[in-house]
């Protein structure tokens, strides 16, 4: 009889599974989609490749690999953003040229004395191919690498053609404001949001037709590259990076798993404090998911942050130890937040709830005058303009920046929709 109830559990538990697989969504990247295309596109062509560790197939062969052995196309060059081809590199490290030992290639930096490709780097080529997973937030150096890429490929004639990959914030999330003159950097080169609900695919094309590539100062004429887009099979803009079925490989040394992406946002404004002010995880296990000091009074600072009553945030106190960085060994303390509704959660934002419960019970320390003040244009860059701090310096109230930080969303969300490749 036990035996009976055994096999009718484990018969149940089997067909749950199955029920679970039937109904996992699996998404093709578009080097997957190019490669059942045969390549044709590329057939013919000497091919330069802008890629690192994240641009692979579902089997974790990468890119390089697949379009060196591909029949029919030539592979004649890689090109390393931050971080490397093979991300070897570690954060803010300049790649220098290199040969790529498992191709021979020659590895040409976009990570050193150059980021915007020279015309002798490109000579030869007939297209250049982008693949590198992207995290769905502007101040990240990959889109800029892509932006400065298509502007030189504009200038010397050369196709561009980006091989897709998922927004791991999904297609529906639109947050923050344009960059503004004055503030245009490699971690801010377009005038787009901050959160930009877009794939890279559908990035590249907006940024193509509506003369938005103006260059790292902004202040270039707009260049239009001939470019095209393969698009993935099976995603669609409600999905988050778990729905695909996809492996994460980490794009950068501090985005180890899919739920880092979706943090990003969440901590990477307050992180340019991360050495002095409050960590957010960054040389702990859990980068972009925490914020914590040795000054905070953990229960205090949950307290006050639960009193916000954040759409589709929920709050833990933790205590750890960085293993590296400004704060390794110090016994930090803080909170750990969860998103418990994402639909409902406003991610760029929490980065400022934050300061604004810490200096309430701690006026005294204040994030600005920290390090001397020397990190502020930092954090005016990532914001993509001065006028949000200097709002919100005044009392340390989010309902101060709210309407600035949210004032070109439903206008970015009009044009971009134009350029949805999915829906």
């Amino acid at each position: 009889m036990k035996r009976l109830v055994l096999l009718a559990l484990l018969s149940l538990t089997l067909g749950a599974c199955c029920q679970n697989e039937a109904k996992q969504v699996v998404v093709k990247p578009g080097i997957e989609v190019l490669r059942e295309q045969g390549f044709k596109p590329l057939v013919g062509k000497k091919v330069g490749l802008l890629t690192n560790p994240s641009g692979v197939d579902r089997n974790l062969v990468s890119t390089i690999d697949i379009l060196y052995n591909a029949e029919g196309v030539e592979l004649v060059k890689l090109f390393a953003p931050e971080h490397g081809v093979r991300g070897d590199i570690y954060a803010g490290g300049h790649a220098d040229d290199t040969i790529d030992e498992a191709t021979g290639l020659p590895v040409l930096s976009v990570y050193g004395k150059y980021r915007k490709p020279t015309p002798e780097m490109l000579e030869g080529l007939d297209v250049v191919v982008y693949d590198i997973q992207d995290v769905g937030t502007r101040s990240y150096t990959f889109i800029s690498a892509l932006g400065l890429m298509m502007r030189a490929c504009a200038e010397n004639d050369i196709e561009v053609m980006v091989l897709d990959r998922p927004n791991p914030l999904g297609g529906l999330k639109v947050e923050g404001n344009y960059v503004e003159p004055g503030f245009f950097s490699y971690v801010g080169e377009f005038a787009i949001p901050y959160v930009y609900g877009l794939t890279v695919g559908e990035l590249a094309e907006l940024l193509n037709e509506e003369g938005l590539n103006c260059g790292e100062k902004g202040d270039e004429e707009p260049l239009k590259c001939k470019l095209s887009v393969i698009p993935m099979e099976g995603w669609e803009r409600s999905m988050t990076y778990d729905n695909t079925g996809l492996p994460w490989i980490l794009p950068s040394p501090q985005v180890p798993q899919g739920v880092s992406a979706v943090g990003y946002p969440c901590a990477g404004i307050a992180g340019d404090y991360n050495n002095y002010y409050l960590n957010i995880g960054v040389g702990y296990t859990l980068p972009f998911q925490v914020f914590a000091a040795e000054w905070i009074d953990a229960e205090a600072f949950k307290k006050e942050l639960d009193s916000y009553n954040l759409p589709g945030i929920a709050w833990r106190t933790i205590h750890y130890k960085p293993f590296f960085g400004t704060f390794q060994g110090t016994l930090l303390h803080g909170v750990q937040y969860f998103i418990t509704d994402y639909e409902a959660a406003e991610l760029s934002l929490l980065n400022f709830y934050v300061f604004q419960a810490a200096h309430k019970l701690n006026p005294e320390i204040n994030p600005y005058e920290c390090n001397e003040g020397k990190t502020n244009r930092t954090h005016d860059i990532v914001c993509g303009t001065d006028k949000i701090r200097e709002m919100f310096t005044q009392r340390f109230m989010v309902e101060d920046i709210r309407d600035y930080w949210m004032k070109d969303v439903e206008a970015f969300k009009a044009l971009s929709q134009k350029y949805y490749l999915y829906k």
